[in-house]
Order: structure tokens, then C-alpha cells, then sequence
């Protein structure tokens, strides 16, 4: 196995990714082409109309140097979900679990040894050059896979973050919160980094009207006592991943999992309470301690205001599955022949 430098995450990428194109209602045959650059007409529907949404997964390589990508089903089916809800072409199960299999095969051995993974971003954009049509599908797209191995996508490791609670904005259309898309993202930067640049921030955690919802980057979750406490599934933020695994892990473990809509005033209060704990998750973020919450210009410890025991447990649990040092009882990990 080469040994791979760490960058700053997501910054190096294998020099080839595959790809497969959508045109006159058909599918191409997929090809490994080089991953430095696409050809795209400047009319793309993508870039005027922001036809576009990804995914993102890991593969992790175990300690006998076995690859095993970790809950590619449940992405693809949320990648799907996604291009439908974009109108962008439809596309087979098989056909993107094949394209994510190949290219991790063919970059095998520059998969990380923990706590280094394989970043998988499978992404589906639009492409048909028609600026006139900005409420029309695009009717051509590419789908691709891209690869970067990384460590950890806070600077700080497991260091608890500062979140800054904002009550008067949201991160995205409600009815888009669900969707996996780009500008989600873009939405909720320019709010992001006023609050890095007066409150020294890390993150926001948008609760419009002060319903608790999740992060630029990740869903949320708050632990009291025994139970977890997290907003309940609707159209308005994403169904991650690794909420749903850290979930099913804490249920595992014999705790409360409890999804409902939740306020910040609740939050505030259940947060003073010694031992509270409070944490975001996603595929890059995993689970990551919150020990600041800012709000109306005050500063409220969660907790201790460190990272808290329960928190490292999860996310230990779930880093042992991924490494292959626990049982796979849900079935989440495909092993990449090679």
C-alpha cells in the first residue's frame, strides 16, 4: 500500500474517476477518464439552473488490507431520491453500485489505514445546453465518481465545536432540505462565515422560528442522559446517513432515541444540565462534539463544554464497525474485491 499524505479534507484526489453520460434517453457504457477536468457547453443546465446533487460515503480498509465501503446502498437510494426530486435522468441501483465498486478497485491501495478513509463522491449534474430553460429538466446529464483519501474533516479532530444558533434564517428552501444539492450548501455560506468572522464559530446551527434543524454540514443531535433527542424526519433538512447509523447504534446500546421537533429554548435548557452532551454527524463530520452554543450574543456551555464521554462512545462504536474491529450486525459494509 502507498502511503498517503494527509491534506486538508477533500483537497486530493485520485487522478482518474469514472463516469457515465445521459443523452437521447439512454445510458453510455461507464469509462475511467481522467478526474482533472469535464467538458461542459457554457449553456449547461447545471450552471444556470443548478441542476446538480452528490453523495457522500466511505471506504474503509480493515487491518488484513481488505476494503469494505460502509452503507452504499443507503446513499445510492438517497442519490436517487435527490436526482428525482431534480428532474435529472433516471438511473439504476446496479449501474452506480458497479461505477462506486470499479473505481475504489482500481485505487485499492491508496485507500488509508484508520483513522484514514476513502471519500466516495458520486455526483449527478445536468448538462443539456438550453439557457431557456430555467423550469424545464434538462434532458442529458453526467454522473460520476470522484475519490479522496482523507483524515478528518474538522481541523480539530474531536475538539468541541462552537455553534452559533440562528433563529431568523433557514439553510435552504423547506422544501429542498431533503435534497442533497450544491446550493443547499452555497445558501449557507455567506451566513457561515459572518459567524466564523464576529463569533469565531464553527458552525451554524439554523433553527428558523426556533425549530431546532441542522447545520451547514450535518445533521444534529443532542444527548440527556440516556436518551438522544433529534429533529424528526420531514422535507426540511437532510436524511443523513449517519444520523440513522448513530441511531441505530445508540438503540443498540440500550439508549432512548427520541426524533420530534425540539426549540432552542428547549435546547438552552436541557444544554445547562451537567452531563448533557450535544454532537453533529455526517459522513465527513462523523460524530463530532458541540461544547459552545451561541445565541443572541451570550455563550452557553453544553454540558462541561468538552467532548463527552457518550458522544466518543457512539462514534467510537461506529468507527469500529467501519474499521472491522465489531460485528456488522445491520449488514452496512460491502467488501471491494480486489
Amino acid at each position: 500500500m502507498k502511503e498517503i499524505k494527509m491534506a486538508a479534507f477533500g483537497t486530493v484526489f485520485m487522478p482518474q474517476m469514472i463516469q457515465a453520460r445521459f443523452s437521447d434517453n439512454a445510458w453510455s457504457e461507464t469509462s475511467v477518464v481522467p478526474s482533472d477536468k469535464i467538458e461542459l457547453h457554457p449553456g449547461a443546465h447545471v450552471l444556470h439552473y443548478s441542476s446538480t446533487c452528490f453523495e457522500g460515503l466511505k471506504a474503509f480498509r480493515h487491518e488484513d488490507g481488505s476494503i469494505y465501503l460502509f452503507r452504499m446502498d443507503a446513499n445510492i437510494a438517497r442519490m436517487k431520491q435527490s436526482s428525482a426530486l431534480l428532474s435529472l435522468p433516471a438511473f439504476d441501483d446496479a449501474m452506480l453500485k458497479g461505477m462506486i465498486i470499479d473505481i475504489v478497485r482500481q485505487f485499492a491501495d491508496e485507500t488509508p489505514l484508520p483513522p484514514g478513509s476513502m471519500y466516495i463522491r458520486p455526483t449527478h449534474i445536468g448538462t443539456e445546453a438550453a439557457i431557456g430553460k430555467a423550469a424545464v429538466p434538462s434532458l442529458s446529464s453526467l454522473l460520476y465518481v470522484l475519490l479522496s483519501p482523507v483524515g478528518d474533516y474538522f481541523a480539530g479532530g474531536s475538539t468541541a465545536l462552537r455553534i452559533l444558533l440562528e433563529e431568523n434564517g433557514m439553510r435552504c428552501a423547506p422544501h429542498m432540505g431533503m435534497v442533497k444539492s450544491g446550493g443547499n450548501y452555497a445558501s449557507a455560506l455567506a451566513p457561515i462565515s459572518a459567524a466564523r468572522e464576529k463569533y469565531q464559530a464553527d458552525q451554524i446551527l439554523f433553527c428558523p422560528g426556533g425549530d431546532v434543524q441542522e447545520t451547514g454540514a450535518a445533521n444534529f443531535i443532542l444527548i440527556d442522559g440516556n436518551e438522544i433527542i433529534t429533529k424528526a424526519l420531514d422535507s426540511t433538512f437532510l436524511h443523513g446517513v449517519t444520523r440513522h447509523s448513530i441511531l441505530t447504534i445508540a438503540k443498540d446500546l440500550g439508549m432512548t432515541v427520541t426524533e420530534r421537533n425540539f426549540t432552542v429554548d428547549e435546547l438552552l435548557e436541557r444544554s445547562a444540565k451537567p452531563g448533557t452532551e450535544a454532537a453533529l454527524s455526517g459522513t465527513a463530520a462523523v460524530l463530532t462534539p458541540v461544547g459552545t452554543f451561541i445565541h443572541n450574543d451570550k455563550e452557553y456551555k453544553v454540558g462541561n463544554g468538552e467532548a463527552g464521554p457518550t458522544t466518543m462512545r457512539l462514534r467510537q462504536a461506529l468507527n469500529d464497525i467501519q474499521w472491522g474491529k465489531a460485528a456488522d450486525t445491520h449488514g452496512w459494509l460491502t467488501k471491494v474485491d480486489v
